[in-house]
Parts: structure tokens; C-alpha cells; sequence
């Protein structure tokens, strides 16, 4: 069978009946215990929904449903996701969203077993950040047009995503009272409603500082706003619009825009900072990874660095 085009995919999908009420009743409090207990995100929770809804809708009620599906189910469903061209890391996102939602029915009694247990994750290829060359960056930072207020507060957000490492979502959702310009830190809320500390840097620092005073107020209007970052009408940019911005951006600094993504600057700020010495444990604060083993993806990064180095310049390289 030829595998489909995300565009199939989601027309197929589309054309699946509704999460059977059983099941929708089920997912709903699923992701209430995990909000309550693990306070995860939005875009976290809004992904477990999709994956657990895509299982539901293809049950579609059959032999108890979502709920009461056993092993044999969850392979029938993963092989046909298989043949209809899902990623492996699309399908180990899927196997942990239901994971976790068995587990909460074995704790709650409601299964007296975990069809999942004896489940493997897909094998992933182990893929490398993307990081831009710090000439790239520095192009790329200084491609808004800086007369203007939103150019002003474009060159701010760049500066200070890639100065601070963070993500997109924790870029647009800034509070105005999340900066200490006096002290030069930020505080950030990351995954799991966790807050680190974060040096601004000398350049990020002044853009901020020159958003602030000349295009905040302007671009606000007479609207009251507690975001750091806003557009016309005070709403703070999307994601969505802040990724459309890096692309252009990125096409006016001779970047190639395929080459690119807002995490892709949050990717460079941590590779720069190995290539330069930093301490892998500094990084991980810095990153707000839970895990040191996230962070260690990232010292492979550093190694095909000097593997290049040393290529290009040992003499029997």
C-alpha cells in the first residue's frame, strides 16, 4: 500500500465517525488527573487529546472502544498507521500518550491490565539540532528594519530568543514583568510551570530596552497588555506568526528559509555556547531541561563541529 501525504492523512481523518461518547468521557478525564497532577500545557494536553481521539474515532466504538482495547488492537492500530505512513516519532508519541492513559485506568481499577506493557516504541533515528553558523545568526538579527516599531520589536524577540535559548511559546507568552532590565535577567516559565533565571546578554539587553521605550507603548495603543511582546490591538504574536517571521527574515538575510525554524535559534544558542566551553550542567539550567540526557544531544552537535575542524585543517586529516 502507498503511504499517503500528510494532506491524505488528515483528509482520511477527517472522514473518521466521532469519538463515541464512552471514549470522549473517558479521554476527558484522563487529561483533567494529568493536569491536576503533572500540570502539563496546553499544546500537551491538546496533543494526548488528538492521539487518544485518532485511536477512538478508528475503534469507533468495537469491542468496548478506546477503554477497553487489548494489545492485539493497539498493533492492528500501529500497523496501519505504519502502512499509512506515519513517522516512527509520530507513532512514540502515540504509544506514550497511551501509555499513560492506561496506567491512570490500572490505578483507578478500571482495567485489571495494561495492553500497553509489552508494547516496544518505534526505533527513532537519533537526529542532530539544527544549528545556524553564528554569521547566519548574526544576519539574520539584524534583518528587521529597526526605523519601525515592529521591526524594533522583531530585532528584540530575535535577540532574546537566541540570547536566552528560549522556546517559541515561552518567547510570545512573556509577561513585561518577566524582565529585570537593572539586573539583566529573565525569568522564565518553562515546561511543567517551572521558572528558571536567565542572563540577558549586552545586546539583547539594549534591544529590549530600545523595544520598551520607542514601540511597546506605540504598538499597544491605549489597550492595557501584561505581554512583552505585542502586535497591533496589544495581542501578543502566535506562534504561528513569530515562525512566519523568522522564515521571511531568514530569506532577507540570504538564509536558505527551509533551513530554519524558531527552535532552530534556541538549537544554535545552546551549540555555540558548547562550541565555546560552556559547562554541559550551565546548559542544561539554562535550556529548563529536566533531564541531563536532553541536554546531552546536543554535545554530539559539538563533536561533528570539531570532526569538521579537524578535516579541514589537520594536515592528515
Amino acid at each position: 500500500m502507498t503511504a499517503r501525504t500528510p494532506a491524505e492523512r488528515r483528509q482520511q481523518a477527517n472522514a473518521l465517525p466521532p469519538v463515541p461518547d464512552a471514549d470522549a468521557d473517558a479521554i476527558a478525564a484522563f487529561l483533567d488527573m494529568i493536569w491536576a497532577e503533572n500540570g502539563l500545557a496546553k499544546p500537551s494536553l491538546d496533543s494526548y487529546r488528538r492521539d487518544l481521539e485518532g485511536f477512538a474515532r478508528w475503534r469507533n466504538g468495537r469491542a468496548g472502544g478506546l477503554a477497553a482495547a487489548d494489545r492485539a488492537a493497539l498493533f492492528d492500530y500501529l500497523a496501519w498507521r505504519t502502512r499509512e505512513g506515519y513517522s516512527p516519532r509520530s507513532n512514540a508519541r502515540l504509544l506514550s500518550a497511551l501509555r499513560a492513559f492506561y496506567a491512570h485506568r490500572l490505578r483507578r481499577g478500571e482495567r485489571a491490565d495494561d495492553p500497553t506493557a509489552l508494547l516496544d516504541p518505534p526505533r527513532l533515528p537519533r537526529s542532530l539540532p539544527k544549528a545556524l553558523a553564528e554569521t547566519e545568526i548574526d544576519a539574520l538579527l539584524a534583518a528587521p528594519d529597526t526605523a519601525t516599531p515592529l521591526g524594533l520589536r522583531d530585532r528584540a524577540m530575535l535577540e532574546l530568543m537566541y540570547a536566552a535559548g528560549l522556546r517559541v511559546s515561552e518567547l510570545v507568552t512573556l509577561p513585561a514583568t518577566a524582565v529585570n532590565l537593572r539586573q539583566g535577567v529573565l525569568r522564565v516559565t518553562g515546561k511543567g510551570s517551572k521558572d528558571r533565571l536567565v542572563p540577558l546578554g549586552e545586546e539583547s539587553q539594549h534591544w529590549l530596552e530600545t523595544y520598551l521605550a520607542q514601540a511597546r507603548a506605540v504598538l499597544a495603543g491605549k489597550r492595557s497588555t501584561p505581554f512583552l511582546f505585542v502586535g497591533a490591538g496589544a495581542d501578543p504574536p502566535t506562534r504561528q506568526q513569530f515562525w512566519g517571521l523568522v522564515k521571511r527574515y531568514a530569506a532577507l538575510a540570504g538564509i536558505d528559509p527551509v533551513r530554519i525554524s524558531p527552535h532552530g535559534l534556541r538549537h544554535s544558542f545552546a551549540t555555540h555556547l558548547l562550541n565555546r566551553g560552556a559547562d554541559l550542567r550551565a546548559l542544561q539550567m539554562l535550556l529548563g531541561h529536566s533531564s541531563l540526557s536532553t541536554t546531552q544531544i546536543y554535545t554530539l552537535v559539538a563533536r561533528e563541529h570539531l570532526k569538521q575542524l579537524h578535516g579541514r585543517h589537520h594536515p592528515r586529516a
